[in-house]
């Protein structure tokens, strides 16, 4: 009997670790940074109106709770930042490219009814794989998918560890 270790690594937490994955993700990381901090930029320029003292009236005021957003790589860790509005008009900042409740990309929203529907089911995992990768999925066929899964360890009991 093969003692599978995939269980208890599922539970503890313990990933394997994947240098190119965790650099991708740094990457996205300080790309969405750069984006927000631009987005930031244009609306405190959109509001220079100062106080009667000369202190700006709409000013940065650190960042918003760190949040997950799942995406083709996986969870990508963001803080956006927050503004003080001293003049009392209600002027806040909200990120186009990152809105308040988004909790995953749209590639993986549109990815799960496709996996769902087409790629679990009839095991067509190309046409499915192909909302999230595009046209870089050509080589995950039917078939190949198979022979990944034939190298997967079995998870008895579903994976619970009972």
């Amino acid at each position: 009997m093969v003692k599978s270790t995939t269980t208890a690594l599922l539970q503890q937490g313990n990933y394997a670790l994947d240098p190119l994955t965790d650099l991708l993700r740094d990457g996205a990381r300080q790309l969405i940074a750069q984006a927000v901090e631009a987005e930031l930029q244009v609306f405190l320029a959109q509001h220079p109106a100062s106080l009667p003292n000369g202190r700006a009236a709409v000013v940065r005021n650190g960042y918003l709770p760190e949040r997950a957003i799942q995406t083709g790589i996986g969870a990508v860790a963001i803080r956006v930042p927050k503004v003080r509005d001293r003049s009392g008009q209600g002027n806040r900042f909200s990120s186009a490219l990152l809105p308040p409740y988004l909790k995953r990309a749209r590639s993986i929203e549109e990815l799960l009814p496709w996996l769902y529907l087409r790629g679990i089911s009839t095991g067509d995992y190309q046409e499915a794989l192909a909302a999230l990768l595009g046209d870089q999925a050509k080589g995950l066929s039917a078939n190949t998918i198979s022979r990944l899964k034939a190298k997967w360890p079995s998870i008895p009991n579903g994976g619970n560890g009972n």
